[in-house]
């Protein structure tokens, strides 16, 4: 891998799958060819990339510089009901009654004995109405378990969900909704937007790092017409130059932002805390699951982000320190911003009487060739997560 650029290499081969069972967007038709390649999250399809040899870089400067639309394959739940709140606030490690209508926040669930089940973001649509928008993995059959003897009913919504990321990305949220996007419509704020017409839940997030937002659809009881709303966005954001993207170029932006996917970065033995996630744990609110073993659990972190100037680190490559190997990279890719490769590292164990942090460590290449890396703390671009942040000041460029 030495001297070569690949993007987003955390998967090894393009393999053909019937779409039995699984979801296929309701977008789809809009973009897809005979060259397109799927990847499959949440039992759903997505465009992974236009064709085998895309290149992503003009839609990643797009991303950093101006916006695009992603097609993704992000999975509300919807937990409704008088004890909704409770049973959240039993099953996830942050609060939730407190969450206002109309907010959103970032949420774990864990085991009893305090390792990770489940990431994602709450919202709070109504008084005793929540979505949860999980990440890939198993979690409706966890939350109905524990809804048992409580008022409180968890579904599916089937709401297909659009990202629109990039710095002019509120500017096309603003034409499209026809003028007078709040100032307070600020990060981590939600709401419903008429689109064209077409009542939406719209949130102020994403997966990019970048300022964006998602717009949810709806299945029933008004479901939502996909073409008609397909082609409002693109109207709306042909005057800033709004594009399509496959998730290629998300996938690169998300590891420079330092996001963390559930059942690869986030593997099934780590706790928050060696995740690096611990200051989302809230220990000010009363019981939940996983309470008493993140209580006396080691704070350690043993997920961090990793600096390679001369290869890309890969899934599965081992990473050296001294005398052997200490851990594995879980995801990489080659920053375009920061022209070197970067990915994160999970640590085999603790560093004695140190951490990890700072120190020079060695990949080891499929061919066996050793490469000095940097082990550094997350996110590797803007520090300070003030980029998703911007407050938007009306108008556009």
């Amino acid at each position: 891998m030495a001297g070569e650029k690949s993007y987003y290499v955390d998967s090894f081969g393009t393999i053909e799958l019937s779409a039995f069972r699984m979801g296929t967007s309701p977008f789809a038709h809009r973009y897809v060819t005979d060259q397109t390649i799927f990847a499959l999250y949440c039992d759903r399809l997505y465009p992974l990339k236009h064709s085998a040899d895309e290149d992503p870089l003009p839609s990643y400067w797009k991303l950093r510089n101006g916006v695009l639309l992603y097609d993704v394959p992000e999975m509300p739940l919807e937990i409704v009901g008088p004890d909704a709140g409770r049973l959240l606030e039993k099953v996830l490690v942050c609060s939730v009654e407190s969450l206002g209508i109309g907010r959103c926040r970032y949420a774990l669930s864990c085991n009893e004995d305090g390792t990770m089940v489940m990431d994602g973001v709450i919202m709070r649509l109504g008084p005793e109405r929540f979505w949860y928008v999980k990440a890939n993995g198993e979690f409706t059959t966890w939350l109905r378990a524990n809804a048992i003897g409580l008022d409180a009913e968890v579904t599916d919504p089937r709401s297909q969900v659009l990202q629109i990321q990039g710095p002019k990305s509120l500017d096309v949220l603003n034409a499209a909704m026809g003028g007078g996007l709040s100032a307070d419509f600020r990060y981590f704020r939600a709401g419903f937007f008429d689109l064209g017409g077409q009542t939406l839940w719209v949130s102020r997030t994403g997966w990019t790092g970048e300022v964006g937002i998602e717009v949810y659809t709806n299945s029933g009881p008004e479901p939502t017409d996909h073409d008609a709303l397909w082609d409002h966005l693109f109207a709306s954001g042909e005057p800033f130059g709004m594009d399509f993207s496959t998730s290629t170029s998300m996938g690169i932006r998300r590891i420079e932002a330092g996001i963390l996917d559930n059942g690869s970065d986030i593997e099934p033995d780590l706790t928050p805390f060696s995740a690096g996630l611990g200051h989302f744990v809230n220990f000010d609110k009363g019981e939940f699951i996983g309470r008493s073993a993140l209580e006396s659990a080691d704070r350690t972190q043993l997920l961090y982000g990793l600096i390679c100037p001369t290869a890309v680190p890969e899934a599965f490559m081992r990473v050296h320190f001294e005398n052997g190997p200490v851990g594995h990279i879980t995801v990489g890719t080659w920053s375009p911003t920061m022209d070197a490769g970067v990915g994160y590292v999970r640590f085999d164990r603790p560093l004695a009487d140190d951490d990890w942090l700072g120190k020079t460590v060695l990949i080891q290449d499929q061919e066996g060739n050793l490469h000095e890396s940097t082990v550094d703390l997350l996110p590797f671009i803007d520090k300070e997560k003030q980029l998703p942040r911007a407050v938007w000041g009306g108008g556009g460029q």
